[in-house]
């Protein structure tokens, strides 16, 4: 009898996964250990729980090695490698005991590998595709991601799999639609629709069945792909620091898993909370339905309204775009920044930004001030938004708020740690960098700017020491929806070709950093307390230490625009930071730029 692949099985009919390993486990065992160490410890259980699933009609049986990496084993990756080997192994065996291997499917369970310090990333996707080595070396047929919140940590793992093995993607988002990444459920969906590798997509985790079915519901499937959906049994209590769920909705769960498989999901199962029991009845519930898949159409068609440019360059072609920065104050007295922005009024400036709080050190809130400027002077203005300080909670809030106060132009950057000496009392917050904020400015715009998309840009640091990942990101934020960029300033001509090259591997929209030091002791201080800005010999060579203001303010003068001649063939603009918001000195710079 030939063995049908899980493709064409799915050609016939809907296919049921297995419930819950590691809540089932902790029910019947109470080791207060992580299950995936029983693959090791007590395979007879692992086993024994397989078995069960096996004989209540799961037709895909997960291994148990949801948390099997190294960091939630806390193992070197030789003994975790050991585990992975271990846990398929007996799936394997438990299927082919009980159906021969002709009636179920053993899929390689990968969950999330929780990792809050960005500096680890390469890493964690490194050991991703080593974890899928693994099982394909024992030789795993389907793969599942589990319970994920967005998909970049993964890409590389999808990738190198390919067509080796039939890869399943499951992301968790909460009752109202959302990822841990801040990430919409329809925007992730959409993400891994635009993937080929990927086979099946859908949740698990989470969401008990009612707001799966909802959430599933509110989303428009391209019909390429097979959908999953694996609900919790419900929402827990929490009993003497465990989750206890409530075994008496079965009949409940199975009801809505049923429904939510006739609206169309291709594979359904439980998450925590269900038991074999779960599994049986729905088996007997599905057996009911017909087998006759229902596809999902694809979106209907809808007027597309027009949607309003509101960027800062918008209908400004064929002209250098001119951005200047004003460093909110540190204290609450704003007399300073209001008289630079009232200046610059009748400077032909494009955009006025708004740093959010550098170097990791305390200002007036970036949006607020931006606000206030724009309300008393008029002119377009931009805040940057950080990554250190807000989860993705506070920050969709923010973007909100803005949007109502009509802020719509931001510079997205990750932000810079928070400075050594004030760690013992102020934590970073880092849930994602400037590409997975730009990600839920993105979904945001698709869901509740649709009318009037925001605006936002990147940062170039043209001195990182290898140039190929600051290229790489660069396209990475320009598929994330950055639509220009600002560079670190640039005073040196190895900093103009640095960033050519850029712009000529990228094609993105550029404003060129200008920074015009005002004397020998701001550029020195700059060389030497400000990481990315590139003060070389040459250019402390241009002050001395008897320099009046002006002699200083001249010589910054001459820098400024020596970097506009040179950049001048390739940039769309410049972005000045100014020294202790010396903004009288643009018209002097754009004056003799214009006319020498």
């Amino acid at each position: 009898m030939k063995v049908l692949t899980i493709q064409e099985k799915l050609k016939q009919q809907k296919l049921l996964f297995d419930g819950a390993f590691g809540t089932y486990y902790s029910q019947l065992y109470d080791t207060r250990e992580l299950p995936e160490l029983a693959n090791i410890k007590h395979p007879e259980r692992v086993r024994k729980i397989h078995e069960e699933y096996i004989a209540a009609g799961a037709q895909i049986i997960r291994t148990n090695t949801f948390a099997a990496n190294t960091i939630s084993l806390q193992q070197p990756w030789e003994e975790v490698e050991e585990n992975i080997r271990q846990g398929y192994r007996l799936a394997a065996e438990a299927v082919q005991d009980k159906t021969q291997g002709t009636d179920t499917y053993v899929a390689a369970d990968i969950g999330q590998i929780i990792c809050d310090n960005q500096e680890n990333r390469e890493s964690v996707a490194e050991e991703y595709v080593s974890i899928c080595r693994t099982f394909l070396e024992e030789g795993a047929k389907i793969i599942v991601f589990e319970t994920f919140s967005d998909i970049e940590d993964i890409r590389q793992a999808i990738e190198w799999i390919g067509d080796k093995a039939f890869v399943i993607l499951q992301f968790s988002v909460n009752q109202f639609g959302y990822s841990h990444s801040g990430l919409s459920a329809r925007k992730l969906i959409q993400q891994a629709e635009g993937i080929e590798w990927i086979d099946a997509v859908g949740f698990n985790c989470g969401v008990g069945p009612g707001h799966m079915q909802k959430i599933i519901k509110g989303i428009s499937f391209s019909g390429n792909k097979a959908i999953t959906a694996l609900p919790n049994a419900g929402y827990p209590q929490i009993v003497s620091n465990r989750m206890i769920f409530d075994n008496r909705n079965v009949d409940y769960f199975v009801a809505k898993l049923c429904d939510i498989a006739a609206d169309g999901a291709d594979i359904v199962g439980g998450c925590c909370g269900t038991t074999p029991e779960y599994i049986r009845k729905l088996k007997e519930q599905m057996n009911a339905l017909q087998t006759d898949k229902k596809v999902i159409a694809a979106q209907e068609e809808k007027e597309v309204a027009v949607k309003k440019d509101s960027s800062f360059f918008a209908g400004k072609t064929g002209k250098k775009l001119i951005a200047v920065e004003l460093a909110p104050p540190l204290g609450s007295d704003d007399e300073k920044l209001m008289d630079a922005a009232h200046l610059l009024q009748k400077s032909g400036v494009d955009v006025l930004t708004f740093p959010d709080s550098p170097s990791g050190r305390t200002r007036a809130d970036s949006i607020l001030m931006a606000e206030k400027v724009a309300r008393e002077t008029g002119m377009c203005v931009m805040p940057h938004i950080c990554c250190r300080d807000k989860n993705a909670i506070a920050m969709r809030s923010q973007l909100l708020g803005a949007h109502i106060n009509q802020i719509q132009n931001f510079l997205v950057i990750t932000g810079d740690p928070i400075p050594t000496m004030a760690r013992a009392s102020v934590k970073s917050v880092f849930n994602f960098d400037s590409v997975g904020l730009m990600q839920i400015m993105s979904d945001m715009n698709e869901e509740q700017f649709a009318d009037m998309p925001i605006c936002y840009g990147g940062a170039i640091n043209q001195g990182r020491r290898n140039l190929e990942v600051e290229i790489m990101r660069v396209k990475k934020k320009m598929e994330a929806g950055a639509t220009f960029f600002l560079t670190q300033p640039i005073s040196t001509k190895e900093g103009v070709e640095r960033v050519r090259r850029i712009k000529e591997e990228t094609g993105a929209r550029i404003l060129c950093g200008i920074m015009p030091f005002v004397s020998l002791k701001n550029a020195t201080f700059m060389k030497n307390e400000m990481t990315g800005i590139d003060v070389t010999e040459e250019v402390l060579s241009r002050y001395r230490e008897d320099m009046t203001r002006e002699e200083g303010e001249q010589a910054g003068i001459r820098l400024a625009q020596e970097m506009m001649a040179l950049t001048d063939d390739f940039a769309d603009g410049y972005y000045f930071s100014f020294p202790f918001n010396r903004v009288c000195m643009l018209d002097k710079i754009l004056w003799r730029s214009d006319n020498e």
